[in-house]
C-alpha cells in the first residue's frame, strides 16, 4: 500500500534548497493539473517552460510507452535509432551540422562552454580562453555554468569560481566591445533573459554581437534552454531574430517534461570534440530521444506555431486589461509564450506574494526574480483555458492589491 504524502514531507525528507508551493500535483491533462483532493489548477508555468505540449499529451505518452517496450539505455558505447532521428531533425531545421545530447540545460551549456575553450585551445594553444557573459544572466547550476551566469547570489558559498569569465551589462553592445581582448574565445548570451526578468535582447544588440564575433574570431553561443523549441513562435529564438550563433544550447521543452538537452553547432566548431574529450552516461538515451522526436514532430506543425501567436496576443491583451484596472505592471515584455510582467515600483519585491495569491485563486504562474511575474504556458494551451486563467488571475490580483 502506497504511503500518503503531502507538502509537509518535503520539509521532513528533502534538502531545503527549494521552497515548493503548498499545492502538490498528482495528475495533469493539457494545461490543467489536480492534487489528491481533486483541486484543479490552470497551469501557466509549463514546468518553467518545459511542458511544451502540456500534461499527458497523447503523442508523448505513445512515444515513451512504445520505446519503453523496446530499449531504455545502451550508453555511449553504442548509438541508437531515436538519437540519430532527433539529431537529424535538429540539423534539418536549424543552422547546425552537429548535435551533442545531454540531460539538462546546465549540461548543454557546460558542453557549449567547454567546446568554445577546446576549439580556441586547438587554434591558439591556450592563449584564448576567456568567456564573456552578461550581468543578470542565468546559464545553469554546475560550477562552470553558475560562474558564467551573471547573478552573484547563485555563486555565493561556492567560491572559488572558475576563472576566465567576465560579465558586462545586457543589451549594451559598447560594453561588450570594450571587454574584448586577446584572451577572449567566446560570448554567451540568452536571446531573452529568462530568470533575469524576461528581458528580450534588442535585435541590433544580437546583430552587433555577431559582428563582433566575426571581427575578433570569437564563437557566439546562444543559450536557448528557455527560449527554444517553439517558445518564441519560431523553433528557436535565433530564427525569430535572424541572427545565427556558432553554438546553441537547448533543453527544457525539448523533452516536453522528459529530461533531455542538446548542444547544436557547426561542422567546423564541433570537430574540436574529438573522441574522449567530453561525454555523458545518459545523454541521448533512447527513451529521452523517442519523446524528443514526438515533441519536435508536434512543435514543427504550423498550426501549433499559429496558436503560439494567437495565445501571445490573448495573454498580452489580458494583462493589459488587468493593468488598466490595477496599474500593477510597469512593462509587459517577451515573445511568443514567454512573457514577463514587470511590477511597478510600489509592488517590486512582492512577485512571490502575487504568485501565491494566484495559486489561491486556481491559477499557477511563475516569477522571474522578485519584481517580475512570468508566464510560460504550454504552447497548445487553448483559448478557453487561457481565458479562464486570466479571469482567475484578475480575481487574485484584485484581491491582493485591495487587501
Amino acid at each position: 500500500m502506497t504511503q500518503s504524502v503531502d507538502r509537509s514531507h518535503f520539509d521532513q525528507y528533502m534538502t531545503p534548497n527549494y521552497a515548493p508551493m503548498s499545492f502538490v500535483p498528482v495528475r495533469g491533462e493539457g494545461s490543467r493539473v489536480w492534487d489528491r483532493r481533486d483541486t484543479m489548477m490552470i497551469d501557466l508555468t509549463g514546468g518553467i517552460a518545459v511542458n511544451v505540449l502540456g500534461h499527458a499529451h497523447p503523442a508523448l505518452q505513445q512515444a515513451v510507452t512504445e520505446q519503453a517496450s523496446k530499449l531504455w539505455h545502451v550508453s555511449n558505447i553504442f548509438t541508437n535509432e531515436p538519437a540519430l532521428e532527433v539529431a537529424q531533425m535538429l540539423v534539418a531545421n536549424t543552422f547546425a551540422d552537429k548535435v551533442f545530447f545531454a540531460n539538462s540545460g546546465a549540461e548543454a551549456n557546460e558542453a557549449a562552454l567547454k567546446l568554445a575553450r577546446r576549439y580556441a585551445w586547438q587554434k591558439t594553444g591556450g592563449k584564448r580562453f576567456k568567456i564573456l557573459s552578461t550581468l543578470n544572466s542565468f546559464h545553469g547550476r554546475t560550477l562552470f555554468t553558475v560562474s558564467a551566469g551573471g547573478q552573484p547570489k547563485y555563486r555565493e558559498g561556492f567560491e572559488p569560481a572558475p576563472e576566465g569569465i567576465a560579465h558586462v551589462p545586457y543589451n549594451d553592445l559598447q560594453a561588450m566591445k570594450d571587454a574584448i581582448d586577446d584572451t577572449c574565445c567566446a560570448i554567451i548570451v540568452e536571446p531573452i533573459q529568462g530568470e533575469g526578468g524576461v528581458i528580450p535582447a534588442h535585435k541590433a544588440y544580437l546583430e552587433g554581437l555577431r559582428a563582433l564575433c566575426n571581427e575578433h574570431d570569437l564563437l557566439l553561443i546562444f543559450d536557448e534552454v528557455q527560449t527554444g523549441v517553439g517558445r518564441t513562435g519560431s523553433l528557436y529564438a535565433y530564427q525569430h531574430y535572424g541572427v545565427v550563433p556558432d553554438i546553441l544550447s537547448t533543453a527544457k521543452s525539448l523533452g516536453g517534461g522528459f529530461p533531455i538537452s542538446a548542444m547544436l553547432t557547426t561542422e567546423n566548431v564541433g570537430a574540436a570534440l574529438q573522441v574522449g574529450t567530453h561525454g555523458t552516461t545518459y545523454g541521448g538515451n533512447p527513451l529521452a530521444c523517442a519523446v524528443a522526436k514526438a515533441v519536435l514532430t508536434e512543435v514543427l506543425k504550423p498550426e501549433l506555431m499559429n496558436n503560439v501567436q494567437a495565445r501571445h496576443e490573448q495573454l498580452v491583451d489580458g494583462l493589459a486589461k488587468i493593468n488598466q484596472e490595477l496599474a500593477l505592471f510597469e512593462e509587459v515584455r517577451g515573445a511568443g509564450l514567454l512573457i514577463g510582467a514587470g511590477l511597478v515600483p510600489q509592488w517590486q519585491g512582492k512577485a512571490g506574494q502575487l504568485m501565491a495569491a494566484a495559486q489561491e485563486a486556481g491559477v499557477l504562474i511563475l516569477v522571474a526574480g522578485p519584481n517580475t511575474l512570468r508566464f510560460a504556458p504550454a504552447l497548445n494551451i487553448t483559448e478557453a483555458e487561457l481565458s479562464e486563467a486570466l479571469e482567475k488571475l484578475t480575481t487574485a490580483l484584485r484581491q491582493a492589491t485591495n487587501s
